[in-house]
């Protein structure tokens, strides 16, 4: 795919950053999306330089000065849309800079595809985890520039960026607490993800929790037992990491926009995620 060249691209991806949902996700149940005010906020896209590539991204954060602490947000494969740019103000009126970077630029705009199936195929299987990496490293950066504390600093993510999640809490020495929802812990190695998270865990330098659904069709029980077993070996982190599993939730219940939602445990959910980052911030 061509990098992103300036006004036609970024008329591109404005779907893609906070304005409206990604089509390959729908159908939109609009009857459970939460839609999170923005007053009291400072929303909005950003453009975040990664050695010279101009990546952008939404953020939220509280009016004010700061420094605030920071939470990259991680989206599913639908990149930045309507949904991951609400959870950043849902963040923000928690006393977070929430920061949701487009990491699939390079590769093509998810808000442009219809079919998951092709989305796959063409943009999310050619995005190297170590380009991913790298973006973030950039996006914490750029926080440490712009009002956030990066002393303070975690990440969560959902589905695709559940597994981004465990593997930046293993990356990156200055995350202090990480929540993967539904993120995929083991897979096949290759090129593009030369590992996955059940093989890092003695990197892990930051706890994470696994919010999981029992009923999950995609990520099976055995796997989330894999990287519990791994967990009891690996790093500090590691073994002060925890799963919930929710038993009749299946993947995405979180997704308040999509017919996978289900209310009861991504209620639970949320209130965890917020004593987590309580606890470890």
């Amino acid at each position: 795919m061509q990098a992103y060249q300036g006004p036609t691209r970024r008329l591109a991806l404005q779907t893609a950053l906070g304005i409206g949902y990604a089509a390959s996700a729908m159908p939109l149940m609009a009857q459970t999306a939460i839609k999170t005010s923005g007053q009291g906020l400072v929303s909005g896209e950003v453009t975040i330089d990664v050695n010279g590539f101009k990546m952008p991204a939404y953020r939220s954060t509280p009016q004010g000065a700061g420094p605030w602490p920071v939470v990259l947000v991680i989206s599913e494969i639908f990149g930045v849309h309507e949904y991951i740019a609400d959870v950043t103000r849902r963040l923000a009126h928690l006393g977070y800079m929430a920061i949701a970077p487009e990491l699939f630029v390079r590769q093509g705009d998810p808000s442009s595809y219809g079919e998951v199936a092709k989305l796959w195929a063409e943009v999310i299987n050619k995005v190297p985890d170590a380009q991913v990496m790298a973006d973030l490293d950039a996006s914490v950066a750029w926080a440490g520039k712009n009002g956030g504390n990066t002393t303070q600093l975690a990440i969560t993510g959902f589905c695709w960026g559940g597994r981004i999640t465990w593997l930046y809490a293993a990356h990156q020495p200055l995350v202090k607490a990480g929540v993967a929802w539904y993120g995929r812990l083991v897979g096949q190695n290759t090129p593009v993800t030369p590992s996955h998270p059940v093989d890092k865990t003695a990197q892990l330098s930051a706890p994470v929790l696994g919010l999981y659904g029992g009923a999950d069709t995609g990520i099976g029980q055995d796997s989330v037992d894999k990287m519990k077993l791994a967990l009891a070996s690996g790093s500090a982190g590691a073994k002060a990491s925890s799963f919930v599993v929710y038993p009749e939730a299946p993947h995405a219940f979180h997704a308040d926009y999509r017919p996978t939602f289900r209310q009861v445990p991504a209620e639970d959910g949320w209130r965890r995620l917020q004593d987590w980052l309580k606890q470890y911030l």
